[in-house]
């Protein structure tokens, strides 16, 4: 019987019991935001989520399995829409391809996606395509490895050294979904049905080689023919990429799944601003990396910088997913936003937040004229008008600010 503990993530602290132990665990793999012994109760930790959902199991000797489960403040529908359109905004996410809604924690609702995913990239087969393959032969197929041929049969005719490539279904794209549909099956909390399914896409890929715990993914690239592959490989990389499994000292194990919000929310808000640039003249790069002195040395790569036809910087965003203070955003934002203008030579930057009391605040800094604009994004509301909001703050970008060229950016004098 494994217990379980329910946190929301950024939500006030709550002390429930724990054995020291798991208590530990969760403060030293910083699972959780804060895991601290509660003073006033013995056998009781507090614990307080942060931008981490998903839930994880740990394992401690002499104690019955705990499972912590944090559930993101957003809808788990919302949150696969972002998920959707930061992977591949020409094929976001849409509510009625899988139910995710009737699900409250997320790796239910994800087990559920992969395997509905896993199941239409299959429905016509297993994919087939060429792969490198190397061997010793009795009959020259493909080409002769002429130098292993000497190294290991030292002039000897028989086996030939070959290399040729291979028509096969133990391709990348196959060897990733059998490795994200293992990596779910090995977790708990997922669905009894859908654990079932997951053994059905299993048993389908039984031929495929499986990926080496620790080793890289396969690289596989976007192409015609794997077309009907794209939502389920985007959606394994997520599961390999969050699950996680380790091995402590003292025979403790920790399992699960945990996807990073402030993760998720920057991805979003930068591929969503750069897709309504795009067919424009203005090129929008994310994580662009520029220098903050002259000599090179402090290193600052905005998560956003917008460039005009001529290549001249002509906005700069940065995406802040975190709970706001009581009396406003957090100043030392605006300290870093107020830095990339300075380098950049900008008279305007854009901090845009999850959250917020009003939609829209802007400063102006004193003795330099630069105008720091923060903007609040609802989550919780359709994609139609979030992807609105985007646009608004895009188009705002975009705007000659006063005293500015709209083509290179700077001051006119």
């Amino acid at each position: 019987m494994t217990a379980a503990i329910d946190l929301v993530e950024y939500a006030p602290a709550v002390s429930r019991p724990l054995p020291d132990p798991v208590g530990r665990a969760l403060a030293t793999t910083r699972i959780v935001e804060e895991a601290t012994p509660d003073p006033y109760a013995p056998g009781r930790w507090r614990l307080r989520a942060g931008s981490k959902v998903g839930a994880v199991t740990v394992d401690a000797p002499d104690c019955e399995p705990f499972t912590v489960r944090i559930r993101p403040k957003v809808p788990i529908a919302r949150l696969f829409f972002l998920l959707g359109y930061s992977l591949d905004p020409g094929r976001s996410w849409r509510d009625e391809q899988v139910p995710v809604a009737e699900h409250r924690d997320l790796l239910p609702a994800l087990a559920h996606t992969v395997e509905r995913q896993v199941d239409r990239a299959l429905q016509q087969g297993l994919l087939q395509g060429y792969r490198p393959a190397e061997e010793s032969a009795l009959v020259v197929r493909g080409r002769i490895r002429e130098a292993e041929q000497i190294r290991r049969h030292f002039g000897v005719m028989l086996p030939v050294e070959v290399a040729y490539d291979e028509f096969t279904t133990d391709i990348a794209e196959n060897r990733i979904l059998r490795a994200a549909v293992e990596r779910l099956l090995g977790l708990s909390g997922v669905p009894r049905d859908v654990r079932r399914r997951l053994l059905h896409q299993r048993a389908r890929l039984a031929d495929v080689t499986p990926i080496v715990r620790g080793r890289p993914l396969p690289c596989w690239h976007r192409t015609r023919l794997n077309s009907r592959y794209h939502d389920a490989l985007h959606l394994a990389r997520v599961v390999l990429n969050g699950a996680s499994a380790e091995h402590t000292q003292g025979g403790l194990r920790i399992s699960g799944f945990l996807f990073d919000m402030n993760t998720l929310f920057e991805d979003f808000v930068t591929v969503a601003l750069r897709e309504v640039f795009r067919g424009s003249d203005h090129t929008g790069r994310l994580q662009d990396p520029h220098h903050l002195d002259e000599g090179g040395a402090i290193r600052m790569k905005p998560d956003f910088v917008l460039y005009g036809p001529q290549g001249a910087p002509l906005a700069v965003a940065d995406a802040k997913y975190k709970a706001e203070k009581r009396g406003g955003y957090p100043d030392a934002d605006l300290y870093q936003m107020l830095a990339y203008c300075t380098a950049l030579g900008l008279s305007e930057g854009h901090l845009v937040y999850a959250k917020g009391n009003a939609p829209h605040v802007s400063h102006r800094v004193r003795q330099a004229g630069i105008v720091l604009h923060q903007h609040a994004l609802d989550l919780d509301q359709k994609p139609e008008g979030l992807l609105s909001d985007i646009a608004a703050v895009a188009h705002q970008m975009n705007r000659p600010a006063p005293g500015l060229t709209p083509e290179v950016g700077r001051r006119t004098g």
